[in-house]
Formats: structure tokens, sequence, C-alpha cells
């Protein structure tokens, strides 16, 4: 099928505590600037508990049409399914989620079904006749590649931050409420049990400040320092797989590949050399400041701002004068 030929963009949206996540409705500002553009219309698909004020939220964001699945909880081979059969219904040019884990999850799911190719952790799209251009990063962030498809349904997830969200407000929208029934057959995952993680939960990709720390704090009680300086900032605290692995922060703040993708306002980065790894998982941020007394230290490639210096010495200085200006 041609670009041409099709008539909306399709947008996955993810919802998570009873609200559309970040990058779900930065997707669809972008969405609605492309199908403005060419006159179509932009269809989210929310699975889930019908919510009205997940509902209006998701218009307000850019949605002509919300379709509604109601789903009790999320398993990778139903959402899959549901969402397969509705891009076959629907026939979108582009179909775009968001790239969190579950996004990931399901998008492969999709191009798979249409024998196209998924891009993953696009951050910019450009249309140009019958070719989309997507924009994507490699190696760790540090080199963008664009990708030229010129197949539909063109499938991508979107990474945090890569675009901003549009809301307005009193924006009106249809809803339309669709009963897909998966077979059976094809599930092969089942949900056992639910545990609450007991350790402290942090909402690293809502953030807008993020102070993270690396092996280079050198100790768990060090570390306190990187807690008081985003207490200061009123941000949250991030940390690399060493640091976790050190066992001085809880799993839910690695930032990296393995850890949380992130795109805060901005990111300090304390006693962290940049692996490729990391690097990865914060690179979409808006300004990055780093502190590491190894001034060819790989994160010095990514950031606005160096401090050449010894973290831990460094930071109470920080702390102290961010002290003065509040006063």
């Amino acid at each position: 099928m041609k670009l041409t030929d099709t008539k909306n963009i399709m947008v996955y949206v993810e919802t998570k505590d009873g609200a559309p996540v970040s990058v779900a409705l930065e997707s669809l500002a972008e969405a609605r600037e492309i199908a403005d553009e060419r006159k179509e219309e932009v269809l989210a698909v929310v699975i889930g508990k019908k919510d009205d004020v997940v509902v209006n939220t998701v218009i307000e964001a850019g949605a002509d049409k919300v379709i509604i699945v109601e789903e009790e909880s999320y398993l990778f081979e139903k959402y899959a399914g549901i969402l397969k059969e509705l891009v076959k219904k629907y026939k979108p040019s582009i179909f775009m989620a968001g790239a969190t884990l579950a996004g990931k999850d399901l998008t492969p799911m999709v191009a798979k079904e249409f024998e196209t190719l998924s891009a993953v952790d696009v951050l910019n799209i450009r249309i140009d006749g019958e070719k989309v251009v997507l924009t994507c990063p490699v190696y760790g962030g540090t080199i963008l590649n664009d990708i030229v498809m010129n197949t539909t349904p063109i499938v991508m997830t979107v990474r945090p931050g890569s675009f901003s969200k549009n809301i307005v407000a009193g924006r009106k929208g249809e809803v339309i409420k669709e009963e897909i029934a998966v077979p059976e057959s094809v599930i092969l995952s089942k949900i056992v049990d639910i545990i609450k993680e007991v350790a402290e939960t942090v909402n690293l990709e809502e953030a807008d400040v993020i102070v993270s720390g690396g092996r280079g704090m050198g100790s768990k009680e060090n570390f306190q320092l990187v807690q008081e300086l985003a207490d200061i900032c009123g941000g949250v605290v991030g940390a690399t797989r060493p640091a976790i692995e050190d066992e001085w922060v809880p799993r839910s703040h690695q930032v990296g590949q393995s850890g949380k993708i992130v795109a805060p306002k901005l990111y300090i980065a304390c006693g962290i050399s940049g692996a490729t790894q990391h690097i990865s998982g914060m690179i979409g941020s808006g300004y990055i400041v780093a502190i590491n007394k190894d001034e060819d230290a790989p994160i010095f490639d990514v950031a606005d701002v160096g401090i050449v210096g010894d973290a831990t010495k460094v930071i109470p200085l920080l702390i102290e004068e961010i002290k003065k200006l509040k006063e």
C-alpha cells in the first residue's frame, strides 16, 4: 500500500497509574503535526479499562478518535493481537508507540504481521513524498542514522523527549469502542501473581530533573550527596548499573540501556565515566552537566557543561551555592 493511499496515523497510548505516559502524549503531538500536513486523522489506541480522564487527555493531546479496547491486565500476546487486528482494520500509514518496555515488546509483533521493519528510538520524522525518513540513534547515541521507509504501515517506537507535547484544552474528538477476541491458542503467557516491589519506586521517565551517580562516587555513604543535590534541585536520583550492583540504590533508579530511558530537562551526571549503555539511556536530555575527575571521560563528549573534579568535593560546593541562590 502506498503512503498516499492511507488516511490515518495510529498511536498506541500506554497508560501507567491511570494516566497516559509522557512519551505517548509526545507521540500524539508529532502525529497531529504530520496528520495536519497530510490531511489525515490521528487514531489513538487505549487498551485497558475505559477512563474518561485518560480519553479527554488523549484527545486534547492530538487524537481525532480514541479507540478503546477493554482488557483487565497486560498480556503481551493479547495486546499484540489486538494491535495487529486494529492495524488491519484501520490501515494506518504510520503506527507509533513509545520506546518503553511494552512499546518495544509490541511493535516488532505488529511489524512482523505486515512483513515490514520496526524502527526503534525514533528522534525525528520527515515525510518526503512516498518516503518517510526516520532519524534513530546508533552506537549508544553517539551517531544519528537516517532510515528511509516506503512501505506501509511504517512501524516505530518513539524515544521519550524527542517531541514536545501540545495539549489543546477543550479539543473535541470521537470515542470508538472495539471488541477484539484474541485466540487463546496464541496466548502462551499468563499472570500468576503480581508482586509489588518493596523497594522505593521512582518515576524517572516523567522527571524534569535527574541527578545520577556512578561508581566514581566511591561509596554508598558518598552517594548520599547525589540524593542531597537532587533534593535541592527538585529532582530525582538516577544511577549507573555499577552503582546499582554495589547496592548503593535500588534497581528502580537505573538509567541506561538495561534500565530506564530518560529525557529530563536537566541531567546531572556525578562520578559517571559515560559507558555507551548509560549514555544511550540519557542522551535525549535537554541539558547535561557532567562532573568527573577524568577529563577524558566519554561523558564529557555529550555534556553541555563539564566540571573536571572529584564529584564528592564538587557536589557540596554546588549545594552550598544553590542554597545561597534560594535565600
